[in-house]
């Protein structure tokens, strides 16, 4: 579940490919998360077939050619569930630790 939330969110404001989306979330966290590609195209597949992704081959800002993916109307829907998921653990857990 937490991978899923952060690739969701990672597509949020567009299509990216797996190493963007890899280097937005170690950014976007501080370096604090970093996510190896065998986790992360796993998950990408998992997300494409659950229908909340989907992909297409473009050109990197590289100049190779890569596999984008984007959020779908599903995607966006699973991310607001997920999110608020997440926010319902982390409180639990917090209570936990109190």
């Amino acid at each position: 579940m937490p991978l899923d939330l952060l690739i969701l969110r990672a597509l949020r404001e567009g299509a990216r490919h797996g190493y963007s989306i890899a280097r937005w979330i170690a950014e976007a966290s501080g370096d604090a998360l970093r996510i190896e590609e065998g986790s992360l195209y796993p998950a990408l597949h998992r997300l494409e077939a659950k229908g909340w992704l989907a992909s297409s081959w473009k050109q990197s800002e590289t100049g190779r050619r890569a596999k984008f993916y984007r959020l779908t109307r599903a995607g966006r829907h699973a991310l607001t569930q997920e999110r608020t998921a997440w926010h319902a653990m982390v409180k639990g857990i917090d209570k936990v630790m109190s």
